[in-house]
């Protein structure tokens, strides 16, 4: 099954082409689609929903042509857009109840659909404040609420994790991923954090100025390498053991990578060890015990994203890996 569909999908402005011949096939499950931003992430949301036309080409949501169908469309699509747009003197139940019923259901169900979701994103016990009070993670937890409560097929989040604190980020992203592993429901969640993507999306798609860089599984991004990654500690007789460990390595014959060339996190503490056979995990682990250093961890790594597209050189902008220029945390 074909969730969004996309054939030569063009959006030109006067002196912008925010989409070019952009064609892809996503299926259910959670989608990451991601770029710097002005990539076109948001145009294409826009005309997913049917609220701005194509400029030619065509797309398909659900199975409903978006140049024809734009309110059937709505009927089963969540949106959370990425703009604050919440009013500022009603309550949360006041205002998913609202937009509950603007999608179709009787009051009796918009209320009960309401309560429930809002429970779901952690708003239950304050409810009935003003949203001109929340934080910003509240009021990011009520626009998906209000995308959720008419139980849609497919929700489009854009953005969704825009000025939240890193705990900020890590909740929202784990409302994200049960949105379909509890209901059911199809997710496509725009970002320009690669981090973020990695560990929320079964599925990633790559945008760079309206086009297509790559559209694949997250496991195909993240491939086992056969690079170990070696973590140890300090000693009173090495008081830097990654260093100490570094040149007894090479010392051995053995090729390493320094992490900090890699931009991974906790890089300073961890060394990329060329793994070419069983020998190479005997040789590292008898030149720690030699060393009297302790050895924290000794793993295949797989890549990061961001590695990928570094190694390709693809994007012309930057994507940010996570915790990287987050928008005002």
């Amino acid at each position: 099954m074909t969730v969004i569909a996309t054939e030569s999908l063009s959006k030109r402005y006067p002196r912008v082409t925010a989409l070019d011949r952009l064609s892809l096939d996503i299926g259910p499950g959670v989608t990451g689609l991601v770029g710097a931003n002005g990539a076109g992430k948001s145009t294409l949301i826009k005309i997913l929903l049917g609220l701005s036309p194509a400029t030619e080409g065509s797309a398909a949501v659900l199975g409903l042509d978006v140049a024809t169908h734009g309110s059937a469309i709505r009927e089963r699509v969540g949106y959370m857009p990425e703009h604050d747009c919440l009013p500022p003197d009603v309550s949360a139940t006041e205002f998913v109840v609202h937009m509950a019923r603007m999608s179709g259901l009787p009051p009796t169900a918009a209320r009960e659909r309401t309560a429930d979701t809002l429970r779901h994103v952690g708003l239950y016990e304050e409810r009935y404040r003003p949203i001109g009070g929340y934080s910003t993670g509240m009021k990011q937890r009520v626009k998906l609420a209000q995308a959720l409560v008419h139980d849609p097929q497919l929700v489009l989040l854009d953005e969704p994790t825009n000025g939240l604190d890193p705990v900020g980020r890590d909740e929202m992203l784990g409302l994200i991923r049960r949105i379909h592993t509890d209901f059911g429901i199809s997710v496509l969640v725009t970002s320009h954090l690669l981090g973020e993507l990695e560990r929320t999306c079964d599925h990633v798609v790559v945008v760079d100025g309206g086009k297509l860089l790559r559209s694949s599984s997250t496991s195909d991004f993240t491939q086992i390498t056969t690079t170990l990654a070696v973590e140890v500690t300090d000693s009173d007789a090495h008081p830097d053991g990654t260093a100490a460990l570094r040149k007894a390595l090479t010392e051995a014959g053995i090729t390493l990578h320094i992490a900090e060339e890699q931009g991974l996190p906790g890089a300073g503490h961890i060394l990329l060890v060329e793994a070419t056979g069983e020998d190479t995990y005997d040789t590292v682990r008898d030149t720690v015990a030699d060393l009297g250093i302790g050895l924290v961890r000794m793993e295949q790594r797989r890549h990061h994203i961001a590695e990928v597209f570094r190694d390709n050189d693809q994007p012309s902008r930057p994507i940010q890996q996570k915790g990287a220029g987050s928008d005002g945390a």
